[in-house]
């Protein structure tokens, strides 16, 4: 019977970087186990010693946590990156601390779009929602500039070639909005979430993207009260409700106190028609 866990995994629940991160160090020999150099594969146990860069690993560090999950609304201006070679924002630097481990993004949101990005500390859970093979939905609100004829909406429900590979919208709809004529609204949903795909699909049928926001993932829409930069924490139902929908087992509640809500930058104006998402959400 194999024993133990898988020394990155382990590394990366605590917080020490991505599994791919932790693999390069244990390539580089930055990690000791049991006062060994630790190589690919190995196995540990949460009672092993643990180093990593010379510095020992707490055992509370690499205990299994209770996932949690946010809500972020998350305003443009910030890079879902941890850091930032040009030195912007990031989407880290607004999230409340968390006790063990790290905070992991569910996907990411380009540094000009703005709506629900849901962030976790479940790599696995994280990694499922993410994994095509899942079909997880995801649903943007976004406003088109240029004209959008009927011929065009097929193309993008049927399928168009991008430089890597077919891309298409599961569903794609007009919003009703004040716009003129040159910018709608269009609510559109997806099964993967590819670079910039959705800009992508667009600029493919010569219009442009002016405005997006993710309104959905999955099973969960951005909370109508959630303002841009503030944070929402998911309670024990919901947790257990998305850990089902990826076929991750249920978590009984742990004796557990909420995060601390992040930090709230001024509010913008309001990116998505107000007649349009409202008569969506009734």
């Amino acid at each position: 019977m194999i024993q133990g866990e898988k020394l990155q995994k382990m590394l990366a629940r605590g917080g020490f970087g991505s599994r791919r991160e932790i693999e390069r160090m244990i390539e580089q020999g930055l990690v000791q186990l049991n006062g060994r150099t630790a190589k690919l594969g190995d196995r540990a146990l949460e009672t092993d010693k643990i180093q990593v860069r010379g510095h020992s690993v707490k055992t509370t560090r690499l205990a299994q946590q209770a996932t949690q999950v946010l809500y972020y609304h998350k305003p443009d201006g910030l890079v879902c990156s941890r850091s930032d070679e040009q030195a912007r924002d990031t989407v880290f630097s607004q999230l409340p601390p968390i006790r063990n481990g790290r905070w992991i993004t569910i996907g990411r949101l380009d540094i000009n779009t703005s709506g629900l990005l849901l962030v976790t500390n479940n790599g696995e859970l994280a990694n499922r929602m993410m994994h095509p093979s899942y079909e997880v939905e995801r649903e943007y609100a976004v406003r088109i500039f240029g004209e959008v004829t009927e011929e065009i909406l097929t193309q993008l429900r049927q399928g168009v070639m991008l430089e890597d590979g077919e891309a298409k919208f599961n569903f794609v709809s007009r919003l009703p909005s004040d716009e003129d004529a040159q910018n709608q609204w269009y609510r559109v949903i997806l099964k993967e979430g590819r670079y910039r795909e959705v800009r992508r699909l667009w600029e493919s049928q010569g219009v442009q993207v002016s405005r997006l926001m993710r309104i959905r993932y999955g099973e969960f829409s951005l909370p109508a009260n959630l303002r841009r930069g503030q944070t929402r924490e998911f309670d024990w139902k919901e947790v257990n409700r998305l850990l089902k929908s990826v076929d991750l087992p249920a978590e009984n509640r742990p004796d557990h106190r909420p995060v601390t809500e992040a930090k709230t930058p001024r509010p913008k104006t309001r990116l998505v028609p107000k007649s349009g998402l409202q008569r969506r959400r009734r």
